[in-house]
């Protein structure tokens, strides 16, 4: 199929994706076909677990600002599921490593050649998965955001119990500007948080809050020096290990939502993702996007796949007609 072949060649471009095999608590997936031959220097994400028992989970790709390709939700989504699994384990930590805390999404590292339909379910399953995780996970989470965040990981971050804030980060949401409507809950979470900045945050104007903006909106619990943020990300989880009532209780989310709603409400948003993602209007903004980034291959992809839309966009069916 045409998306196929589009996608294929994107694909080809920048090698095959594959795994390394996975250790207790250190996960390594290679992103290229070069990388695939030997084994990487550094896990792309690290955990690591103190006596007190916080255990940090850091995105450790500083050179893709610790994008989101398949083989960093892997290994994240291992982690989460390590760190579950693991006794010790009281309370977690979610950071990245270098300037950024993460960039978002890679669709360019997360796309696979497929059939439309295939594309559309895949789409859907992922995101929803993605949420999913930080929704369900049963102890506390922190995120300590310690430079500019992005798309699903602002989102995700604000499932999280707290987020403490480094003075360097900032927050971006630009799903409107995108062509894709809200995701990670936002559609319900960011207007309970923030009330009418969060409406910014989701709106055409896509506004970026800094760190500090982000605690005076709600956005973030609190903001602090760069220097401090790691120091206060444990403060306060050991502060939660501490409170053995507040360890026993059911994890409930900030702006009073229940975790039944949230899950409803990122099916649903999932759903409406999956379709937008292969609208015109999404797949001309990514194709503008990535151009104006230097992307030009993957920009050139879009394009094609705006071109040769009417030829496959009755090879599946949206989930909302």
């Amino acid at each position: 199929m045409l998306v196929s072949l589009a996608l294929r060649r994107a694909s080809a471009s920048r090698g095959l994706l594959s795994s390394s095999p996975r250790k207790q608590v250190q996960f390594a997936f290679s992103t290229s076909s070069d990388s695939a031959k030997k084994t990487p220097k550094e896990p792309i994400v690290v955990t690591t677990t103190t006596d007190t028992g916080v255990t940090t989970i850091r995105m450790n790709n500083p050179k893709k600002l610790n994008g989101w390709t398949e083989p960093m939700l892997l290994s994240l989504f291992d982690a989460f599921q390590a760190a579950e699994k693991d006794v010790a384990t009281k309370a977690v930590i979610v950071t990245g490593t270098g300037d950024y805390y993460c960039a978002g999404v890679d669709l360019s590292g997360t796309i696979k050649p497929m059939h439309p339909s295939e594309l559309h379910n895949m789409i859907y399953t992922s995101n929803k998965k993605v949420f999913d995780t930080f929704l369900t996970f049963p102890k506390p989470l922190l995120a300590a955001v310690n430079g500019p965040a992005i798309g699903a990981s602002v989102t995700t971050a604000t499932l999280c119990d707290h987020i403490v804030a480094a003075d360097s980060a900032t927050f971006l949401t630009p799903f409107a500007r995108l062509g894709v409507p809200p995701e990670g809950c936002s559609s319900v979470h960011f207007e309970r948080l923030m009330g009418g900045e969060g409406l910014r945050m989701l709106g055409p104007e896509a506004f970026k809050p800094t760190g500090k903006e982000a605690a005076e909106i709600g956005l973030a619990n609190e903001c602090v020096p760069d220097a401090d943020l790691m120091a206060r990300a444990l403060e306060v989880c050991e502060g939660w290990i501490s409170d053995p009532a507040r360890l026993a209780a059911p994890r409930t989310h900030r702006g009073h939502t229940d975790t039944a709603r949230l899950l409803e409400v990122n099916d649903s948003e999932s759903k409406d993702l999956a379709d937008a993602f292969l609208s015109e209007k999404f797949l001309a903004a990514q194709a503008d996007f990535l151009g104006k980034k230097g992307k030009t291959v993957p920009s050139a992809v879009f394009k094609g796949l705006v071109a040769t839309r009417g030829l496959w966009k009755n090879l599946y069916t949206p989930f909302k007609g």
